[in-house]
């Protein structure tokens, strides 16, 4: 399962420099509301692709048939659950939802970089004995 998962230091350290990058942006421009809802962008986004990475590599080790169905089924409920994540907070007037909306973008940009640049430059064998 572990080199199904050598991905995962990226992408975490990935969203280690998103908040570096965004925290003091957010602390300068909204004070500590904006820091929490920064976090629970960033926060939100690793969560479900931390879990949804699990997922895949528990059935790519276990039952690879089922893939393809277990990985796009994964993807919709992650993206269900962000967004009715983003509408609970939509509905409380919570100051901070604003940075939780551009932090959950940035995140998921940052993210899906960090997995692109670790595919092209990962020796991933064509075949395997």
């Amino acid at each position: 399962m572990k080199k199904r998962l050598n991905h995962l230091p990226a992408q975490l350290l990935a969203m280690a420099i998103v908040l570096v990058v965004t925290v003091p942006i957010a602390l300068w421009r909204d004070g500590w509301t904006g820091v929490g809802g920064d976090a629970a962008g960033v926060a939100l986004v690793t969560l479900s692709y931390v879990v949804s990475s699990l997922i895949i590599a528990w059935t790519d080790l276990k039952a690879r048939p089922l893939l393809l169905p277990v990985a796009l089924g994964t993807y919709i409920v992650k993206f269900t659950i962000i967004g009715l994540a983003m509408w609970a907070a939509l509905n409380t007037n919570w100051a901070g939802l604003p940075w939780m909306g551009v932090s959950v973008i940035v995140a998921v940009i940052a993210w899906m970089t960090a997995h692109a640049v670790w595919v092209w430059r990962a020796k991933i064998p064509y075949v395997e004995i």
